[in-house]
């Protein structure tokens, strides 16, 4: 039976993997240092935060691997749809509905959208919307264009983000300048967006292009696993090509650095080398050895990963669980916030477990 027939389960487990950080294991982490402080718990603290800038920590994974996954399970949808001969204009209804859901989604996280005021609202601002706009230009790709041209075009995306950076100047800073406050990404951002800009030191219009280069690097690697050959032979090629994808970034970053906020095409292979060798590691111990069972609570959260997206942003569930352990505060000490968090997960988990256990999976 190859993966076309069967469902990838190694692709939900990382998708699961990847929600555990944000849910408030990292929030965990982080706090480590205050109860436990020690080198490990200060090295660990630090891996669970985005860099200021330049370079790359632990955490700085999280967004990326969100659309390279959405990106690998893209062969086994949008294209499967087109293979069986569903008309194309029903399958791009599908899909401007799923962007449409996904922007509404990530305003009302990040965008005020909640808040019910137009002042306050930052239209373009978190993953969900980046999601929105790499599977956009990726399922433009995938179903106007065949695999050469789709690579050809994920290189395009990236070399054409460059030449912007690199060619276009700004005001009052020329071209080529990737300081926080004075680059073409932030830029355009602000110029476009005006009030509704963020008012952070993350781009989101220009570092589209890069969305839709980081989700094809993820239907490429779909493809492999779609595709025909052992699964030693497809972790082998998964493996190799996150190897070459990490060196051409590192490469690429003595011109072009490596900077998460602006998504820069030395970032997406960085990150996306990365994605890679995380993928080649669930794949093999999953679908080829077939160990599931230690991937199962991974799998649980993955499977209705918007959902516990969602839930872990719009509620504080520390708040809640304060009811049942706020009381223990005057005896962990440091660790009552370590405790809150743990509380937090629990929850939101137990809520994951239940819908998975009943079947209840959130589609968009």
């Amino acid at each position: 039976m190859t993966a076309d027939t069967k469902r990838v389960v190694s692709v939900d487990a990382l998708r699961g993997f990847d929600m555990v950080w944000i849910m408030g294991i990292g929030s965990l982490i982080s706090d480590l240092p205050k109860a436990w402080d020690s080198n490990i718990s200060r090295f660990l603290a630090t891996q669970m935060d985005h860099v200021e800038w330049t370079g790359f920590h632990f955490y700085d994974i999280i967004m990326p691997l969100f659309l390279f996954i959405v990106g690998v399970a893209m062969p086994f949808s949008v294209l499967r749809r087109k293979e069986k001969g569903e008309p194309k204009r029903k399958i791009y209804l599908h899909v401007i509905r799923r962007v449409i859901i996904l922007w509404i989604f990530g305003m009302m996280v990040q965008g005020n959208l909640l808040s019910y005021s137009w002042h306050e609202l930052k239209f373009y601002s978190n993953t969900l919307q980046a999601i929105a706009a790499g599977y956009l230009i990726s399922s433009i790709l995938l179903l106007e264009t065949s695999k050469q041209i789709q690579l050809y075009a994920t290189a395009g995306l990236m070399l054409v983000y460059w030449l912007c950076m690199a060619l276009i100047p700004i005001p009052g800073a020329g071209a080529g300048n990737y300081t926080p406050e004075t680059n073409l990404a932030i830029y355009i951002d602000k110029a476009l967006l005006g009030s509704h800009q963020d008012g952070t030191t993350y781009s989101w219009i220009l570092s589209s292009l890069n969305f839709g280069a980081t989700t094809m690097l993820g239907v490429f690697a779909g493809y492999i696993i779609k595709g025909s050959g052992s699964g030693i032979a497809r972790t082998g090629q998964l493996f190799l090509l996150g190897i070459a994808l990490i060196a051409t970034g590192l490469i690429w970053d003595l011109n072009h650095p490596i900077v998460k906020h602006i998504w820069t095409s030395s970032f997406v292979l960085f990150s996306g080398g990365l994605c890679y060798l995380l993928l080649a590691l669930f794949y093999l111990l999953i679908d080829v050895f077939n160990w599931k069972g230690w991937a199962f609570p991974f799998v649980v959260i993955g499977s209705n990963a918007i959902v516990a997206y969602m839930l872990g942003h719009l509620i504080d569930f520390r708040v809640i669980g304060d009811v049942f352990v706020g009381g223990l505060a005057k005896y962990t000490g440091a660790w009552q916030e370590i405790i809150r968090w743990a509380v937090h997960f629990a929850i939101l988990y137990g809520i994951l477990y239940y819908l998975y256990k009943q079947k209840i999976f959130l589609k968009i």
